[in-house]
């Protein structure tokens, strides 16, 4: 079992760009130490891009997509280096891993970075993993690499997902609003949330904030694993973390969890198209675990081939993910038909759009 901890640009970087030694220095070392004692970890790290405004000097965090790409281009290796040199000197073996969210939308890539990964960790070699933003667009990206940590963390199945940041962990109010916030020490059901009011960023070159941890630690608590926010700030939070001590705020998995492709279609597969089903479809998906015909079928958005995952939506309302039987313009042609109707007219076609197997529920 695999312990995924990610670090955020605001552990990584200080405001000016300039790499937060002391953290590095501390993270490392306990990183070391756990893999010493034992532990198989992957890090997952923010910082490239502000690392490369900070080597280049540039005066704000560019907007354009392709200075954002220069400056990670510039911040990456020296990024790298910086954990390389540390991790190095404590005994640990590295490695740098890139990757783009394409890399993990395709079923054969993801299992084949699943294996390079699982390589590593065997090895006894700690895999430094960032979003390669050289090359991602919006189309591409994970976002934010708190949900690249998540995916990592479903793509091994760890046993633990621990995100640093620079605040102790989740609370019930802004502290920066708040002289004495309230810390939310666990979270057993996510409906516990409803109605926080959870910030968006944590520092000027962040792209993420505790919102996006809190979905992170989501996907992560629906695949079974556990995860805690937590201060990386402070010496020894990411040990304890990982020996289950009091500390940050702790997500409990969740019991009823999805098969690791249903996992991987959930949050990976990136959508080529929409099905608007009527109310009957959408009631039997929901509470049947039925597939979806052609007969349920009521509009057809957007352009695809089959094999590609599309959503599937009611009244506006989405419902689920799945892997479509059916390019787009077959199903034009059979929207709303029943199946030997279906048969007459396309006679090699599939009796499901959309099988049960590969269908889950958003």
């Amino acid at each position: 079992m695999t312990l995924i901890v990610k670090l955020g640009s605001s552990i990584v970087a200080a405001d000016d760009g300039e790499l937060r030694t002391d953290v590095l220095d501390s993270v490392c070392e306990q990183v070391s130490a756990l893999e010493r004692g034992g532990e198989r970890i992957v890090m997952v790290t923010s910082g490239a891009i502000a690392r490369g405004i900070r080597l280049m000097g540039l005066p704000v965090r560019p907007g354009a997509m392709d200075e954002l790409q220069a400056a990670s281009a510039v911040g990456q290796g020296d990024l790298y280096r910086g954990y390389q040199k540390r991790l190095a000197g404590h005994g640990t073996k590295s490695a740098q891993v890139l990757l783009t969210a394409a890399d993990l939308a395709a079923r054969t890539n993801y299992l084949n970075a699943r294996q390079t990964l699982q390589r590593l960790v065997e090895w006894g070699v700690v895999p430094v993993i960032n979003e390669n933003d050289t090359t991602a667009t919006d189309e591409i990206s994970f976002g934010d690499n708190d949900f690249l940590a998540a995916q990592v963390a479903l793509l091994l199945d760890a046993r633990l997902l621990v995100l640093l940041t620079n605040v102790d962990g989740l609370y019930a109010r802004d502290p920066g609003h708040d002289p004495a916030p309230e810390l939310i020490e666990s979270v057993e059901d996510f409906s516990e949330l409803d109605g926080l009011a959870i910030g968006d960023r944590t520092s000027a070159f962040g792209s993420g904030g505790m919102r996006s941890k809190v979905a992170a630690a989501e996907m992560a608590s629906e695949a079974g694993i556990p995860a805690v926010i937590c201060n990386g700030t402070t010496d020894g939070t990411l040990s304890a973390a990982a020996a289950g001590e009091p500390g940050g705020t702790r997500f409990a998995p969740q019991e009823a969890r999805e098969s690791s492709f249903k996992l991987w279609l959930k949050y990976a597969k990136p959508t080529r198209g929409r099905l608007q089903v009527d109310a009957g479809a959408a009631r039997v998906l929901r509470e049947s675990g039925s597939s979806l015909l052609p007969v349920g079928i009521a509009d057809v958005q957007g352009v695809f081939d089959a094999g590609d995952a599309v959503d599937v939506a009611s009244d506006g309302e989405l419902i689920g993910k799945g892997i479509s039987d059916y390019s787009s313009r077959e199903l034009a042609q059979v929207i709303g038909m029943k199946t030997d109707a279906v048969r007459g007219l396309l006679p090699d076609a599939a009796d499901e759009v959309i099988h049960r197997d590969r269908f889950v529920l958003v």
